[in-house]
């Protein structure tokens, strides 16, 4: 089989043995890998009621067929897991070298079952697995961690590792590489940190199987010269996906105070020009050539690397508009391992609760150094409120009662990202429909939205939805590599099948690729379906908030979803999906997919309709 490995490495901390599995051609042919693998693999082997924490959860470390091959930002590889911050499935992709020296080991995947009794470091090389000591790193911050196992290991390993706030299991606690690369927003830092697994380092001879190399390297070659020779890459270069500040606020799309509002005052201040003046570099994942992280230095003197998502939920979204600070909090974010989104959303959430005197603690908008002390009472569990937000925005607001729920802005436990949605009902279902919570990769459906008819609930907004969610949560993620190059500059998309097939030798088309991501996404519903021992299209609601509470700046002022026209746009999302009025895929969907090994399951659990 070439493309693939056809070999998952399967490492138990408990016992310390490890051993190589072969896996079935059929799972390499109908789910890719990354992703697809990762589900696949997650319904086979995790226990069903696994709790996320506990030894029994499995981290599965995969890449794809596309990892690390000559391909403009083909760096990437997904961590997934059952997440201890949403109880279904989690995953995310992190742009790292550890990407490329796994694809190099040998394997498509490596799986981490057990937890060890003391911290450890897995060192991986080709086929040989050390667990090695690792006292000295455990309270260590990620910089200083992936500094010392560079000294251990050499300059070229690929390294990803956690940080504090994975060791004491807050429950968006991320993974990260290379001082700013992070991934697994739904708490796969805390799944290492359950399992005392403080870092993963991978080191591979045995190269990427392909079938015709010469062939993808003269494709992915003329790709590189592509993406340079487009016509917004200089501007890209420039500022990244700090633009997006500017585009945000006039779109009235830019989270402020907790998405109450979706423009900012202060938007210039964090901005992607702002961002210009302080520039002093950038940095970015491997085999890219389009560098997004755009690095300052921050009110301390230190180097941040900063995008879009972390200036917005940690700047707007906190009444902040110095970049220099908010830098510092990102900055902080990265060192401790915390997801900046989640970060940002339920430090947002203390500073409207305290407003409204439904916590005790005094957080106020915009307070620079409460939020500087929060991050760390956050990573550390060091005080009560500290605890509290640790667990999450729903959790918080469901211990804290009162009205707090209406503004805590997560879908299925997962924070949303910043995106305002008042007045945006597809981005909003593509938040309410994510295969791991409110989260915008799979479906940035706004920018299309917001130039066309925004305000409309039409099937056809439905479709586009769905259209990006195969690309882009479905393709992208289980290839693995980035979406940056079609998504920011416009590289040609068939690109992609078309090195796809001299990577494998197998020809896939564009119905056989949209396919397969549908198979992917339904697989994934049925794992949460399984985890939660039933479901509700309430589980796809977007947050109270863009239907309660109108806006009350900007052109867009008084604008909000409508429940009624909300609830059949997700209609038409099921329908389209094959799912029934519940959100469940059907079973004649699920055969026609090749997940008939679901089938008798789910039916178990929650009754299929034709």
């Amino acid at each position: 089989m070439k493309g693939w490995h056809g070999r998952i490495l399967w490492i138990n901390l408990s016992t310390g043995e490890s051993k190589e599995v072969e896996y079935p051609k059929e799972w390499a042919l109908d789910f890719l890998g990354g992703r697809g693998l990762a589900a696949r693999i997650l319904w086979e082997y995790l226990p069903v009621g696994a709790d996320p924490l506990g030894p029994d959860n499995l981290l599965i470390m995969a890449v794809g067929p596309l990892t690390g091959v000559t391909l403009p930002s083909s760096g990437k590889m997904v961590v997934a897991a059952k997440s201890p911050l949403t109880g279904g499935y989690g995953d995310g992709n992190i742009g790292s070298w550890a990407a490329v020296e796994l694809r190099k080991t040998g394997f498509d995947a490596v799986v981490f079952q057990g937890a060890s009794r003391k911290p450890i470091v897995a060192y991986i090389e080709d086929g040989k697995v050390a667990l090695e000591d690792a006292e000295d790193l455990w309270g260590l911050d990620t910089f200083e961690t992936e500094r010392r196992l560079r000294e251990r290991y050499g300059k070229d390993a690929g390294i990803v590792e956690i940080g504090p706030a994975g060791e004491k299991l807050v429950r968006f606690a991320t993974v990260i590489s290379q001082e700013g690369r992070s991934g697994g927003r739904p708490g796969l830092g805390a799944v290492m940190g359950s399992k005392k697994l403080k870092a993963v380092v991978f080191r591979g001879t045995r190269g990427f199987n392909l079938h015709d190399p010469k062939k993808v390297k003269e494709e992915g070659s003329k790709a590189y010269i592509e993406v340079v020779r487009a016509k917004n890459y200089k501007f890209w270069m420039r500022q990244g996906t700090m633009m997006t500040v500017e585009w945000a606020q006039e779109a009235g799309v830019l989270p402020a105070f907790n998405f109450r509002e979706g423009v900012f005052d202060e938007y210039q201040g964090i901005g992607g020009f702002r961002m210009e003046e302080l520039k002093i570099g950038q940095r970015g994942c491997p085999k890219c050539n389009m560098t997004c992280g755009n690095m300052i230095r921050d009110e301390e003197g230190e180097i941040s690397e900063l995008d879009y998502e972390n200036v917005a939920m940690l700047g707007s979204n906190l009444g902040l508009g110095d970049l220099r600070k908010v830098a510092v909090l990102n900055r902080m974010a990265d060192m401790l391992g915390l997801d900046t989104i989640s970060l940002g959303s339920v430090m947002a959430w203390a500073a409207e609760a305290s407003e409204l005197g439904h916590i005790q603690e005094k957080v106020e908008w915009g307070d620079y150094d409460r939020f500087k002390e929060l991050v760390g009472e956050i990573a550390y569990r060091e005080t009560g409120l500290g605890d509290l937000l640790a667990e999450g925005v729903r959790e918080a607001c469901t211990r804290t009662g009162k009205e707090s729920c209406d503004y805590a802005i997560h879908v299925k436990g997962l924070e949303v990202s910043a995106y305002d949605c008042h007045a945006a009902p597809g981005m909003a279902l593509a938040y309410g429909t994510s295969p791991i919570g409110a989260h915008h990769k799979d479906a940035w459906v706004i920018s299309w939205e917001v130039a066309t008819d925004r305000f409309s609930y039409s099937r056809d907004k439905a479709a586009k939805v769905i259209e990006l969610q195969r690309i882009r949560g479905g393709l992208f993620e289980s290839f693995v590599a980035c979406r940056f190059p079609w998504v920011e500059v416009g590289l040609n998309l068939e690109y992609y099948p078309k090195i796809l097939t001299y990577a494998t030798g197998v020809t896939y088309t564009w119905e056989d690729l949209y396919r397969l991501a549908d198979r992917v996404y339904s697989l994934v519903r049925a794992l949460w379906i399984r985890e939660y021992g039933g479901w509700s299209r309430e589980m796809d609601m977007p947050p109270a908030r863009w239907f309660k509470h109108p806006l009350t700046k900007g052109p867009l002022a008084g604008a909000r979803l409508d429940p009624n026209k909300y609830d059949e746009l997700l209609n038409h999302y099921y329908d389209l999906r094959g799912w029934d009025e519940r959100g469940v895929p059907r079973r004649s969907t699920l055969e026609k997919l090749g997940l008939g090994f679901t089938v008798e399951t789910l039916d178990k659990i929650i009754g299929l309709k034709g």
